[in-house]
């Protein structure tokens, strides 16, 4: 059996590439539609990332195919930027996204949930057997070793909170401004608090659930917005802090442009860390409007990144101890489909050799 791991991320592509390839596929449908006898799609607003079992080598371009999210585009069209790995390449990898160490913000810990709701996810579909079972089930073990034995998680630790401090680094004081927070998802309700944390007092929240909303503000101190009104708070608000799941941008400068001229000169800053991106580019060229997409935060990122390298060593460290454990394993695994009278174990129950 190949194991591989093809895929995209904030390393090898742009926000602009990134939401080409995300939100389409499933990975049910990649099983289906590139003959995998396993898959798991990992998707997140930094990476979109394939994990696969199949008998034969499943070419990138296979995969790209499948993930392209504009049905009249062709893969073709874009020098595509996805990074392969096989095997223990993949093994390693696999533990290292799950750990944090891949990520923008290195230790951040939403990954560590992305990848769960993944993983259960492609095993209600059906399409996660029993070997990405076992894979998964040690890269949860190793990202928990990860944070319990090292302090990688110090400084700011995700896209939230770096988000809130780049709002912060701009405006000093927050408590000052008026911030409208655009998705009541996980995201959304990280930033929300962290938004609370450094002080916002004026905070609202809109979503197309109301009701969502409402439960995001009432948690937080804030106040809910209906979703056809939020538009209309842009005329007075400071910060636009914008998580959602829509496909095609929800703000543009054609709807934003006739709004500014009741703003005086007072600047608007938007940080839009959704992907597919929540608000047109072109909304930067206005003036008196500020930008920021999720890659506009690397650079933030990469600060808090000092505060925290001298641990990154600890955690490979971790790492690479995982990954020969987890492969000798498989190996006595497959070693006992040959001798059946023998029983080794394999470490990672529930499962059993004879089920791989």
């Amino acid at each position: 059996m190949n194991l591989v791991c093809i895929g995209l991320s904030h390393h090898t592509a742009n926000v602009a590439t990134r939401e080409q390839f995300a939100g389409n596929a499933t990975a049910e449908s990649i099983t289906r539609q590139a003959g995998c006898a396993e898959a798991l799609l990992l998707t997140t607003c930094n990476r979109v990332e394939v994990y696969a079992v199949s008998e034969k080598r499943i070419s990138t371009d296979e995969i790209a195919r499948c993930l392209i999210a504009k049905a009249n585009r062709d893969p073709n069209d874009y020098a595509l930027p996805f990074y392969r790995y096989e095997d223990n390449k993949c093994v390693q990898h696999l533990f290292r996204v799950a750990s944090g160490l891949d990520s923008m913000v290195v230790g951040e810990s939403e990954i560590f949930g992305q990848a769960k709701k993944a993983y259960e996810s492609a095993r209600t579909s059906g399409a996660v057997g029993p070997y990405l079972h076992r894979l998964f089930q040690r890269a949860f073990r190793v990202a928990k070793q990860v944070r319990t034995h090292t302090d990688i998680a110090r400084g700011a630790v995700s896209v939230a909170s770096v988000a809130v401090e780049l709002a912060q680094r701009i405006f000093g004081k927050l408590s000052e401004c008026k911030v409208l927070v655009l998705g009541a998802g996980e995201t959304s309700e990280r930033t929300t608090r962290a938004l609370v944390s450094r002080g916002v007092t004026d905070l609202r929240v809109t979503n197309r659930s109301l009701d969502r909303a409402r439960e995001l503000a009432q948690t937080v101190g804030g106040r809910a917005v209906p979703f056809d009104d939020w538009v209309a708070q842009c005329r007075e608000i400071d910060i636009l802090l914008t998580s959602t799941a829509s496909e095609t941008p929800l703000l543009t400068s054609d709807i934003l442009a006739p709004m500014l001229w009741e703003r005086l000169d007072r600047p608007l800053f938007i940080i839009d860390i959704a992907v597919p991106r929540d608000v047109d580019p072109s909304v930067n060229e206005l003036e008196g409007v500020y930008l920021y997409d999720i890659d506009s935060i690397r650079s933030v990122a990469e600060q808090s990144l000092a505060l925290r390298r001298q641990q990154v060593a600890a955690a490979e460290a971790i790492i690479a101890d995982h990954v020969t454990e987890f492969l000798d394993s498989i190996s006595l695994g497959l070693n006992r489909l040959s001798h059946p009278t023998e029983h080794p174990s394999l470490g990672e129950n529930p499962l059993r050799a004879s089920e791989l």
